[in-house]
């Protein structure tokens, strides 16, 4: 669970660093990340033949990205946010996330290129993450809080086989949801570095 915040880089203060690690929000968050495996072997055991196990694999995706909005909302309301769970909460979201898009690329229904896009930036802000431990956990940002949104709707909507209901003009709206996220996983991406460039400049000039 993380809270909007501004980005990069901010250090952990007050609650956080009283509030213990284990707590409701963070055990949310780490059953978030165990679910992820489970979900993926459920879509690809299916093996794009549209049935019980794809519409069980995404209800289970739905469900465990939805408890994101929930141990926020919890650790907010009982003073439980942590470092921990500012550094599990984005990692829980990208377990889930690219693990539907790699799922999804392999089953021949998204083009590697968009999952290679919004991984590469994904798994690029996590490292950067690490790297800057030591100067304090950098929460979530409100811009990709917004992003990882509409990436879940999207994702949602492409697991959901829901052409077989509908027909194939669902589609086109699998493909601007899609379309969407890959605009905002950039943007957000850029202006995540950018945001950390101009924190440095800020700290060293303080300094």
């Amino acid at each position: 669970m993380s809270v909007p915040d501004a980005p990069p880089p901010a250090a952990a203060g007050g609650s956080a660093n009283r509030a213990s690690n284990w707590n409701v929000p963070n055990l949310i968050t780490v059953v978030r990340i165990l679910l992820a495996p489970v979900f993926i072997w459920m879509l690809l055991a299916d093996g794009g033949t549209d049935g019980p196990l794809r519409w069980t694999a995404a209800v289970l995706f739905v469900i465990a990205i939805a408890t994101d909005g929930v141990d926020g909302a919890i650790a907010r309301r009982n003073n439980l946010v942590t470092d921990l769970g500012k550094l599990l909460d984005p990692i829980a979201d990208k377990v889930l996330t690219g693990g539907a898009l790699v799922s999804l690329s392999i089953l021949g229904e998204l083009p590697w290129w968009v999952t290679i896009v919004i991984l590469v930036r994904e798994i690029g802000i996590t490292v950067y993450r690490f790297v800057v431990i030591r100067q304090g956990v950098i929460a979530a940002s409100r811009g990709g809080k917004i992003k990882t949104i509409v990436q879940s709707v999207a994702i949602s909507f492409a697991l959901f086989p829901l052409w077989t209901i509908f027909g194939d003009w669902i589609f086109w709206v699998n493909g601007i949801l899609m379309t969407a996220a890959v605009i905002l996983t950039v943007v957000t991406g850029f202006d995540y570095l950018w945001q950390a460039y101009r924190g440095r400049r800020a700290k060293r000039a303080g300094a």
